[in-house]
């Protein structure tokens, strides 16, 4: 058995594979003939297997005719597009979202950038990552608290791709405080969303892996992750990438710097703010060997530096996210409990889709609340784990 992996981004939806598809080990996952419908038959496969592979010695033949016809499709003269409709070319579906004026698909845009960050390749690399980029930022314009929803609530449910996730999340915080917060021009934004998207791309698989492991890191695993900040810069400029300020925020976005952004560089100030969307990120998202705190619990350590002082970067991502930012779950003075599901005129009074009752059933259709007024204040936040009712993110993102 010979085992060559497959590149995810040249699986067609909705066509026979003409090969058997195996994970991790050689475990067969899909016969000769099976059909990926969508991106989530891939992520079920992808969790079975990890990874997926192709026994060269069981398929070969198919297997290079395959590679032979996507490389033909890319040399030939055809429209972009077209080839898009025959391999699962990851950017095209949130470009198109976007000009359908439709929600994003959010989990389609999540397995693009796990793809994109566990294999950059240097002929594409730079274009793929734009039009993803892109593609966010446009929405996050439209929409930044629906952009924030879909992102905390992803990144509280969902572990297996949890390096696009969380890169994506940090991005939309750092611009969200930039721009509401410092009032940066687009020109500071911008390089600050891209390197926040692109920081950990050093030890994306070492990301997703982590999230699902219950022993203590290997002293392997130690040192990729203290030299991830130096890799992920030595791998985005060998994809192409110069711009200096995108390169200095991530080589820092590690350094314990605590002080005045005034006082710091551009890039240090880029840094600094990637470093505060970063813990709070992180302390939202499970593991396999630990819950994840509350969205205020993991906000309040963001906001503190290393000194236990107020951080002027935590704080501008506090006050544009408010105390309790979408995809928060709280409990209000009624009793009720209920998910933000918008931010409010202060940091303490978002808009609320209540989803269980005072006692503590369900529903059935969401109840929006003002917590402005007095009856339906905010009185503690509730840890997602325990919630026990769940919508659909597109409901949720609906209201």
């Amino acid at each position: 058995m010979k085992l060559v992996e497959l590149n995810l981004a040249t699986i067609p939806f909705g066509q026979p594979i003409p090969f058997a598809l195996r994970g991790v080990g050689g475990s067969l996952l899909a016969n000769k003939g099976f059909v990926i419908r969508s991106a989530e038959d891939l992520r079920i496969l992808l969790a079975r297997g990890q990874t997926l592979f192709v026994d060269t010695d069981e398929s070969g033949d198919s297997y290079r005719a395959f590679l032979a016809q996507i490389q033909s499709l890319l040399l030939s003269d055809k429209p972009l597009n077209q080839i898009a409709n025959m391999t699962m070319q990851t950017t095209a579906a949130p470009v198109e979202s976007l000009r359908d004026s439709g929600p994003p698909a959010w989990r389609e845009w999540q397995l693009g950038l796990t793809q994109l960050l566990r294999n950059p390749q240097p002929g594409d690399f730079a274009q793929r990552f734009e039009d993803l980029f892109s593609a966010l930022n446009q929405y996050l314009l439209k929409t930044t608290d629906g952009t924030l929803l879909a992102l905390m609530q992803m990144s509280a449910e969902e572990t297996r791709y949890y390096s696009a996730t969380h890169a994506m999340l940090t991005a939309v915080v750092c611009m969200t405080a930039a721009r509401e917060t410092l009032r940066w021009p687009d020109n500071r934004v911008l390089p600050l969303g891209r390197a926040a998207l692109s920081m950990n791309i050093g030890m994306a698989q070492l990301q997703d892996d982590l999230a699902q492991q219950t022993t203590p890191l290997s002293p392997q695993q130690a040192q990729e992750i203290d030299t991830h900040s130096d890799s992920s810069v030595a791998i985005l400029r060998s994809m192409g990438i110069s711009d200096p300020l995108w390169l200095d925020a991530i080589r820092a976005h590690h350094h314990r710097a605590p002080g005045k952004l005034a006082e710091k560089t551009l890039g240090q100030q880029m840094a600094r703010l990637i470093q505060r969307a970063d813990i709070f990120g992180a302390r939202i998202a499970p593991r396999a060997n630990r819950d994840p705190m509350s969205v205020t619990s993991a906000m309040q350590a963001s906001y503190y530096d290393e000194t236990k002082s107020m951080d002027e970067a935590g704080a501008a991502l506090v006050k544009a996210l408010g105390i309790y930012p979408p995809g928060a779950w709280v409990r209000l003075a009624s009793g009720e409990t209920g998910v933000v599901i918008r931010r409010g005129a202060s940091a303490a009074t978002p808009r609320v889709a209540v989803l269980l009752n005072r006692d503590g059933m369900a529903t059935g259709e969401p109840i929006p609340r003002d917590t402005a007024q007095a009856a339906w204040k905010i009185v503690s936040p509730v840890a997602h784990k325990e919630v026990r009712v769940r919508l659909p993110l597109e409901k949720l993102l609906a209201l």
